[in-house]
């Protein structure tokens, strides 16, 4: 059987369930015979380090380069990312060219100890790999105890289970990809933990000049969900956001057919808070983004953006 297209992806259990969903939407949209559409697995410098704080040795882009590396010499057609992993500045001659449409894009909470977040003892560890989530739960809970907790989904939920910590955070949508709500204990709504830009989104990544595959996942692409991850990643991009730096943000449609925005900065201890809400018409999104982003860069003290990591670094 020929292969009509070969996707590129990390080889964890997410990433896998996000290609093959890619791979089905392909074959659907297409009328392709099962399996035509060909999934590689490329194992990427995130994937092998897993004894450091990702903020250490590189940030995001420690899970796409040697994906977007097969890429570029043509080893494979597409790259199907968690948007959250991709860096705002692609590799020249890349795009996204399609996103799917958005999951869950809500923090869940996780715990064998309590009910909810807000019931978590003084004192009690908890456990994330994010700077992100590190900083809103100190800000909301400065009395808790953060700690590293590195690994794909099913190594934290063993590490919660072998009492590591008291709690973690995971993407709800990461969950119910992997068919794993039953461990959700609370999903935080997004005014409680704003999240991280994109999360929830999955993109496909192109050549450039590759007009062919473009035609083909041009049918994958959910025009909302690509205009809110456009503001969002605009956001970042101006803030220049990394696994190094505590940045949040979330766009959605209105009932009115305009685009709203909220973002947030924070100190890795939380102490240190800025957020603001922008909206405005579809076409403006990332000029929004871009705007969000100079207004609180404007507010942040002298040294926002060179504070100590924390306990945990993290992406």
């Amino acid at each position: 059987m020929a292969v009509a297209l070969r996707i590129g992806t990390r080889g964890s259990p997410l990433a896998l369930a996000q290609a093959r969903d890619v791979a089905r939407k392909l074959e659907a949209a297409h009328g392709f015979a099962a399996g035509v559409v060909e999934i590689r697995v490329i194992k990427t410098s995130g994937d092998r380090i897993q004894d450091r704080p990702l903020s250490e040795v590189g940030g995001k882009g420690l899970f796409t380069k040697e994906i977007e590396e097969a890429l570029a010499a043509s080893e494979i057609d597409l790259a199907v990312h968690s948007m959250k992993d991709v860096a705002t500045k692609l590799p020249d001659g890349m795009t996204i060219a399609a996103v799917l449409e958005r999951e869950d894009p809500r923090d869940a909470f996780l715990s064998l100890a309590t009910a909810n977040f807000e019931r978590l003892p003084k004192g009690a560890t908890v456990g994330t790999s994010s700077l992100r989530r590190q900083s809103q739960v100190l800000r909301l809970r400065p009395d808790l105890n953060v700690v590293g907790f590195r690994g794909n989904v099913e190594t934290r939920l063993k590490k919660l289970a072998d009492g590591v910590a008291d709690a973690t955070f995971l993407a709800v949508a990461g969950l119910k990809r992997l068919g794993l709500t039953q461990h959700i204990t609370q999903s935080l709504a997004i005014e409680t933990m704003l999240p991280a830009v994109a999360q929830g989104a999955v993109g496909v990544e192109i050549r450039v000049d590759d007009s062919r595959t473009a035609q083909y996942v041009s049918a994958l692409d959910h025009a909302e969900t690509h205009i809110c991850i456009i503001a969002e990643r605009a956001f970042l991009a101006r803030l220049d956001g990394s696994c190094k730096t505590p940045i949040a943000g979330y766009a959605r449609l209105t009932d009115a057919g305009t685009i709203a925005f909220d973002g947030e900065i924070l100190t890795p201890d939380g102490r240190e808070h800025h957020a603001t809400s922008r909206s405005g018409a579809l076409r403006e999104a990332a000029s929004i983004g871009d705007a969000a982003a100079s207004e609180l860069l404007g507010r942040a003290s002298q040294n926002f953006f060179v504070s100590p990591h924390g306990p945990s670094g993290g992406a």
